[in-house]
Parts: C-alpha cells; structure tokens; sequence
C-alpha cells in the first residue's frame, strides 16, 4: 500500500510526463466537484463547460509546475478560479461584486446526484436545495463562493485562501458574514 508522500511523488511524476491515465483518473475523480464550483462561479453551464475544458488543459501544460507540498484540489481550483475571473473580467464589470455576479442570469447550484435515492428523498431534497440556492444567490458573491468552497467541496480554511488568494482572517470573515446572513434569513422564513 502506497504512503501518502508516494501518492503525492506519484502525482507530481505523472503530471510532468503528462500520463494521459493519471489525467483520465483526476478528471474522472474531480468531475462534479470542479464543474459544480465552476457553474457557481458563472451562473452558467455553457460557461462552465468551456472553463473546465480550459481548467483541463491549463493542468496538462502547467504539470510541471505543480508542487508535491501543495494538496492537488487546491491546485485545480485555483487554476479554476483564475479562468474564471479572468472570463468574467472581460466581461467589464462595474464593481468587484460584479466579476463574480454575472447580471440578468437564473443561477442553479446543485447538480444532484439522485441515482440512489428514493423519489420522496428526491423531491423531498429538490424542494430544499431549491431553497437553499435562492439563498444563496442573494449572497454577495464572496461569500457564496467561500460558503461553496466549505461545505460543497469540504476544504479547509487554509486551502479556500490559497484558491482564493485571499488572507485566512478574510476567508474567516466571509465564511462567518455568510453563514450569519444564511441564518437570519431562514429564521425570517421560518426555515
């Protein structure tokens, strides 16, 4: 059984030498993860398409680039987000709520996986994700990304920063005003 280091060193060679299996592996394990956090990002499935195509390729031309100290997820996701505000800065945005705010979009956050449950728990779960995404697109955007970061894609603090390229006390911040704003709201709602 390989040791994590071997894992990491594994990781590392692969991705210099470009192995297509390794890549066909990473695209098959981070798939729904990547392509949630980008159609967050967006707001949009076309783009989101694209960007996790381009995310794909950035990885294979950047291999070499990537540091075994550094947790592979992270990496991904900051290549990810670093496309996508690039695609959003072209968009000239007004503020800098607006690079992460795409106007006059309908946004859909979950993309369930709802093989294996029952068709009460699926329309039961549909009803409160439904819920739960109006919320969450009246979030201010910073704070729906680090609230995505979190609980969708379960990073740490620390790895939200450094996807972010934000400081921990701001990532703190911003998970805390979300969560706080989060629960006002559903306790107005009576949720």
């Amino acid at each position: 059984m390989k040791t994590v280091e071997q894992e990491d060193r594994d990781l590392a060679g692969g991705l210099r030498r470009r192995d297509p299996s390794l890549i066909e592996h990473l695209i098959q394990q981070y798939h729904y993860r990547l392509f949630r956090y980008l159609l967050m990002l967006t707001g949009s499935r076309e783009q989101a398409e694209d960007l996790f195509q381009e995310t794909w390729i950035r990885v294979l031309e950047r291999g070499r680039q990537y540091k075994q100290r550094w947790k592979f997820e992270t990496w991904l996701f900051a290549i990810a987000r670093h496309l996508a505000v690039d695609l959003l800065r072209r968009r000239k945005p007004q503020s800098l709520e607006a690079l992460l705010e795409p106007s006059g979009t309908q946004r859909r956050f979950e993309i369930e996986d709802t093989a294996s449950l029952s068709a009460f728990q699926q329309a039961f779960q549909g009803e409160e994700a439904a819920r739960l995404a109006a919320l969450l697109a009246r979030l201010p955007a910073s704070y729906r990304e680090v609230l995505t970061l979190r609980f969708h894609e379960e990073m740490q603090l620390d790895e939200i920063a450094r996807v972010t390229g934000t400081p921990l006390s701001t990532v703190k911040s911003r998970l805390y005003r979300g969560l706080a704003t989060l629960r006002d709201w559903m306790t107005d709602k009576g949720l």
